[in-house]
């Protein structure tokens, strides 16, 4: 966890000062939030039982339900219905989580940034250790959904912050 703050201090911030030529130290960008997601097609408690404890064992914190906000006869949900779970990474957390995906998962190269946050979905959830130990209870949870919030930049800014973080590869045009 100091390894990656250390690194963000040293290296990252000092690249994006060099390369952008910053004026005021607080105009650099930096990794606001972490959003882990579970979504559920259709309201089943088993599924969303393993998908809550999921999340609680990669992120180190308790996740929240999401409910549904208006009917859907086609998906057979109710209003207020459960239909996925989240939780948001902040700071030591976030860090801890970052580690750790660096780590376990091989990063695509992805062209759809906007201006302050990154989309990217984990298909394999079981690359996480902690699930992998308890296959028979994870093996059916859906795609997790990893949104990276950032403070305001250009996209140019963006993309060099999350390539220099290792969250993005490096595309030639």
């Amino acid at each position: 966890m100091n390894f990656f703050n250390e690194y963000n201090e040293s290296i990252v911030k000092y690249d994006l000062i060099n390369k952008f030529n910053y004026k005021i130290t607080k105009q650099i960008p930096k990794l606001e939030s972490v959003t882990l997601t579970f979504k559920a097609k259709k309201y089943d408690l088993q599924t969303l039982l393993s998908c809550l404890s999921a999340l609680d064992l990669i992120s180190f914190q308790k996740p929240a339900l999401n409910f549904s906000k208006v009917s859907n006869i086609s998906l057979k949900i109710r209003k207020g219905q459960p239909i996925g779970c989240k939780v948001t990474l902040r700071k030591k957390n976030l860090n801890k989580f970052l580690i750790i995906l660096l780590n376990k998962y091989q990063v695509k190269t992805t062209t759809n940034i906007s201006e302050r946050f990154l989309a990217n979905n984990v298909t394999n959830v079981l690359i996480f250790s902690s699930l992998e130990k308890n296959y028979q209870y994870f093996k059916n949870l859906s795609h997790l959904n990893i949104n990276i919030t950032t403070t305001k930049c250009s996209n140019k800014d963006l993309a060099f912050l999350l390539i220099s973080n290792k969250l993005l590869k490096y595309k030639q045009m």
